[in-house]
This record gives structure tokens, sequence and C-alpha cells, in this order.
């Protein structure tokens, strides 16, 4: 497996403190250069990869360290002051421990960076700044097969990533394992412990099969963290362990813990528009933001931690420099109200259009704004280009971290059309639907967008009256 160490700096790490973080294993140790040298290697004589270091990262949004690292991890072990309530260079390490010294080495680098820059490490016991010496014999140690740092495990149908995090972010690391499994036709799968949880990106990313979230656990083996199936390691993969009929064996552990009253508002929308020079992207999500929250979202970036303070402009920028190629983005709230969405841009023959996922997260005692998604909804139909909005309200964390056990699906609570997908209805099929539901008219009246109150989320039923609109609503 692998360890990650983070140090957390209040400077940038030059050149010369990188140099002294790399010579924590002495100076037989080689150095090799990956991605354009966006990662760099301390090596054994031999060439073999021991520490992976990404190039530092500077994390302008408040919270992000603490959402991925765990409340405190800002906390300085330097000398001087560290102040980390602001923007923070977050440099990241993976250490192989195939070699006994290689967690120790990732542990002296970071903890170098961090007694020079008054900065921090997580996790904090892993920090020195000795000397650690190869000792080990490790041509005895066979090689990785793998050029990708954040692989542990490569076989010919899975790469297998063990993670020993408190939370699973798709980090840049994690990102390029995922796009190399792909291109490689095999299966992403992460192996973590039961303590774990994941971010919302990551759950989403290993939601295609066969990727998998694989956990650990002493008493239940191993596991699905989405779906509770048993699993065991078969030909090259962690594959499901099934009854004499044929079904899947669940877990033990993933039976639903008690109700929290914890909530999240979820909203799954679709935006086009025309592909203009004048057009800029993020609108409709800060239109959304703004009306849930009071505020625009705090950062956004490609990867996690989102690193970027929110800027539409600099969005659109991105997105058209990698035109016509699709983008994907993550965005992030204050900490105050946790929001984090998914945002991916695509270029038709119909125009730009824009996939986003937002979800929003309330404590027992915060009830989500429900009386503030007719607003929205005319606001995206009016002015965003809304194709279509579906808003659902679900028992899960406030902190929108996944855990490894059953958490209900999603209960819808309205459904918009926008005017696009509506003038080609006959009326009476559009106003007149089933079950008396009576939509409101949003926008103008030449051209309108409809918006269809379903419930306040707390009924499954709700799902039947949602099908049965949305099959009433086909063209004909």
């Amino acid at each position: 497996m692998t360890k990650d160490v983070i140090a957390l700096t209040p400077k940038m790490p030059d050149l010369r403190t990188l140099l002294a973080g790399l010579h924590a294993g002495g100076p037989d140790l080689g150095v090799n250069t990956l991605a354009d040298g966006a990662v760099i290697q301390l090596c054994a004589a031999d060439g073999r990869p021991l520490v992976s270091v990404e190039a530092p990262l500077l994390v302008q949004v408040p919270g992000e360290t603490d959402r991925l690292l765990g409340a405190g991890a800002g906390a300085g072990s330097g000398t001087g002051p560290v102040l980390l309530d602001g923007p923070v260079w977050w440099t990241e390490a993976r250490a192989s421990t195939a070699v006994a010294e290689g967690g120790r080495l990732a542990g002296s680098f970071a903890g170098r960076l961090a007694h020079v820059l008054d900065g921090a490490v997580w996790p904090p016991e892993a920090a020195s700044t000795e000397v650690v010496p190869l000792s080990s014999d490790i041509t005895a140690i066979p090689v990785p097969p793998t050029s990708v740092p954040a692989v542990d495990v490569l076989t010919t149908r899975a790469a297998v990533v063990i993670q020993d995090r408190p939370v699973v972010a798709m980090t840049s690391w994690l990102s390029d394992a995922l796009r190399s499994a792909t291109a490689d036709d095999r299966a992403l799968q992460i192996v973590t412990q039961p303590t774990t949880r994941l971010t919302l990106p990551t759950r989403t990313a290993l939601h295609g099969h066969p990727n998998r979230w694989v956990v650990q656990d002493r008493d239940n083996g191993y596991y699905d963290g989405l779906s509770g199936a048993r699993l065991h390691w078969q030909g090259g993969i962690f594959t499901p362990l099934t009854d004499a009929d044929g079904n899947p064996s669940l877990a033990e552990a993933f039976t639903a813990p008690a109700d929290t009253g914890e909530r999240q508002l979820v909203l799954s929308l679709h935006t086009r528009r025309p592909a203009d020079e004048n057009l800029v992207l993020g609108t409709a999500l800060e239109t959304a933001w703004q009306h849930l929250t009071g505020a625009a979202p705090a950062g956004w970036s490609t990867a996690e931690p989102v690193n970027l303070s929110w800027s539409t402009r600099r969005l659109t920028d991105f997105a058209r420099s990698r035109a016509p190629h699709p983008t994907w983005l993550i965005a992030i709230g204050h900490p105050d109200r946790p929001a984090l969405a998914t945002l991916r841009v695509t270029r038709t023959p119909g125009g730009i259009e824009e996939a986003i996922t937002l979800t929003l997260g309330y404590a027992k005692d915060e009830p989500p704004p429900l009386d503030a998604l007719e607003p929205l909804a005319e606001a995206l139909v009016t002015e965003h280009g809304l194709t279509t909005l579906i808003t659902s309200l679900r028992t899960a964390r406030r902190d929108l971290s996944v855990p490894p056990h059953f958490e209900p699906p999603p209960i819808p609570v309205s459904f918009t059309l926008g005017p696009d997908e509506t003038k080609h209805m006959e009326d009476a099929r559009a106003l007149h639907p089933p079950l008396a539901l009576t939509p409101a008219h949003l926008g103008s009246a030449a051209r309108p967008g409809l918006h269809y109150h379903l419930g306040d989320g707390t009924d499954p039923r709700t799902w039947s009256m949602l099908q049965h609109l949305t099959q009433r609503l086909k063209p004909a």
C-alpha cells in the first residue's frame, strides 16, 4: 500500500526548501520527475520510486483542510505563527510502504517543509526531520508495474488504491488513476477502513461499474461501501460473494444507523444556451447558490482540495481553453453552510450545455429552504436557459461526506421544465397531468416554463408520481 503525508505551509515551498525535503533519505537517493515536472519522485539507486511528491497547490478556499483532513488539520507544528485560516500551500507526498523506510521518508520530507516554513503536517504523528537512510534490501521487492503514483496494486482487470485518510477526496492523484484505469479498460477499486468516508465527487466517480469502494472490516471481511455487497478477491479484482441462488450477499455492517435528522437537499439541473462569445459559464450554479444560501460559491477547481476562489470569468476561460472537449469541475461553499456541486460543460449541436448537481447539507434544526425552489426555478428559466430541474431531499450527513453504510435514496420535491422542453407539448398534457398536479407558469406567457410541486421530500411514493408525470410529458 502507500502512505499519504501532507505538508500545509503558509508560504510556497521554493526550490531550496523542496531540495532540503528531498534530502530526507540522505545523499544516496536519486530524484526523478513525472508529468512534465508536476511530480517529483525520491528514488532508490536502481531508480525504484520510494516517495512521489506533487507540485505545491495554493488552497485559497476557507475550510478545505478541515473538510478533507479533519478539524484542526491546520494546527501548526513549527516554531513560528501558523496562519492556516487563510490561503495555505498544500504539498502532498505518497510513499510506497513496500519498502520499510517509505512512510518515514515521506514524513521526514513533509516535516522538513513544515519546519522551515512554520507549517503543519498531516497526519501530525508522521512529521519528523530526521535523515532516513535506505537500509532495506530492495532487490527482492517487486517493482510496481505502473507509473501512476496513486495505484498500489495493478492487475489486468483492476487498479487498486489503498487509502488511509479519514476522507477520500477526488484528488488529482486519484483523478489520474481513474483516467488511466478507464483508458486501459480496468476497474478503479479504492480500499479503505470502515471509519473512512468519501466526498461526493469520489462517490460519483465510483458509481460506474465495475469501479468499487472496498471497505476492509475486521468482523465482516470486505464489502462494497456503496451497495453493501460482500466482496472477495478473485481473478485479480474484488467481486461480489453470492448465495446459493446467485444473489449478492450483504454485509451486516452496511445497515443504516439511527436517523439523526440531518438532511441533504439535492438539485440536478441542466441548462442549454447558444454558443456565444459573450457567454459566461457557471452563472446558473451561482444563481442557485445565491437563492439557497444567500452567497455565491466559495471556490472551484478541477479536483479536490478545491483551491481557486470563485470566479465565473476564470471558470469560463478555463472551459474555453479545453473546447471542444468537455470540462468537469467542482464548486464548494463556505464552511458555515455545507454545499458542493459538480459541473460538466459540453458543447452540443444545440449550444453549450451545463449539467449541474448541487447538494446542500442541513442539521436537524435547520429546515431546508423549500420555499425558495420556485423563485429559483423562475430565475433559471428566464435568465439561464434551464431545460430541466429535479429537486429532492434525502436523509444523509450534513457535512456531505459519504459513510460506508446504507443511506436512503432521495425523495423528489419538485420538477421543472424549461421553455424549450415544453414548446412541443400539447397544452392538455402539460397543463393537466395526472394526479391533480397543476404546474406554475414561469417566465413569459408566450414561452413559459412549468414548475410542478411534488411534495415535501418525506413520502417515497412521490417517485411514482414523478414517473407518471414524466411519462405523461413525453412528446407525442
